[in-house]
C-alpha cells in the first residue's frame, strides 16, 4: 500500500496485505482485510467492510487486522463507488471480484467467489449469494436477492426486491418474487447505441417466449452483440 497516494482516515483500518493504486478515498470506520488488491481513483465509503473470510462453515477465521492471511482474497478494479456499510467478503475458492466503474449503493452484501463486471449498479440493500455474476451495465434495483450460483447478465435491469431464483438474460427486465423476465430492458440498450426498433424486437422476444430465453444469434444487433456472446460463453462454462 502506498498512503502517500492515497486519502484513508485515520479510523479506517487497513490490513498489512492490502495493495491499492493511486487516488483512492478510504472513508472512516472502513475496514480493509487482505488479500485485497484496489486500483485507482475508488471511493469507499464510511463503515465499509472487504475482504472479511467467507461466510462457509468450516474456513479459519483469524486476526486479519494483525497478519497477512491465505487463500484467495478480493480483487476490486477502478473508479468504483462502494458506499457506507456495504460489504465484500473474501472469495473462497476464487477470489471475489468487482471491475471497474461500479456503483454499489450502502448496505450491499456481496458474498464469497462473486464476479461483478464493469459498470453495474447495486442499488441499497442489494444481496448477491455465493457465487454470483453480475453482467457489465446490470442494474438491480433497492433489495434485491439474487440466490447463489445464478448469473445476472450484462444490461439487466432487476426490479426493487426482486428474488432472483432463476438467470436472468442480457438486457432482460426482471421482477417479483420469485423473479420472472417481464420484456426488455429498452432504455438501456438505446442508451449503448442500440436502434428503437432493434431494442423494440428483442423486447417483444423476451415478452413473447415461453420461458424468456435469449433471442437467436442472428436476431441480436452489432451493438448488443459482445454482450449476448459474452452471456452464452459464461452460461455454458456454468
Amino acid at each position: 500500500m502506498n498512503g502517500s497516494l492515497n486519502e484513508i482516515h485515520p479510523s479506517a483500518v487497513v490490513a498489512q496485505d492490502v495493495r491499492m493504486g493511486r487516488g483512492n478515498v478510504i472513508g472512516p470506520n472502513a475496514v480493509l482485510f487482505g488479500p485485497l488488491t484496489l486500483g485507482d481513483e475508488n471511493w469507499i465509503g464510511p463503515g465499509v467492510v472487504l475482504g472479511t473470510p467467507p461466510e462457509v462453515r468450516g474456513v479459519e477465521h483469524t486476526a486479519q487486522w494483525a497478519r497477512p492471511s491465505d487463500g484467495p482474497g478480493v480483487r476490486i478494479g477502478s473508479r468504483n463507488v462502494i458506499r457506507e456499510y456495504a460489504t465484500v467478503h473474501a472469495g473462497w475458492q476464487d477470489d471475489t471480484v468487482i471491475g471497474d466503474d461500479c456503483f454499489i449503493m450502502n448496505k450491499v452484501y456481496v458474498a464469497h467467489d462473486c464476479r461483478v463486471h464493469d459498470g453495474a449498479t447495486l442499488a441499497s440493500s442489494v444481496t448477491l449469494g455465493g457465487h454470483v455474476v453480475i453482467g457489465a451495465r446490470a442494474n438491480l434495483g433497492m433489495s434485491a436477492v439474487v440466490h447463489q450460483r445464478r448469473l445476472v447478465g450484462p444490461g439487466a435491469m432487476v426490479g426493487m426486491g426482486a428474488v432472483v431464483t432463476r438467470d436472468v438474460p442480457p438486457w432482460a427486465k426482471a421482477y417479483g418474487n420469485p423473479a420472472r423476465v417481464r420484456g426488455g430492458n429498452v432504455v438501456g440498450m438505446e442508451r449503448v447505441g442500440t436502434a428503437a426498433e432493434d431494442a423494440a424486437t428483442i423486447d417483444r422476444s423476451y415478452r413473447d417466449a415461453e420461458r424468456a430465453l435469449p433471442p437467436a444469434p442472428a436476431d441480436v444487433p452489432d451493438a448488443l452483440a459482445e454482450s449476448f456472446d459474452w452471456w452464452r460463453s459464461v452460461a455454458h462454462e456454468r
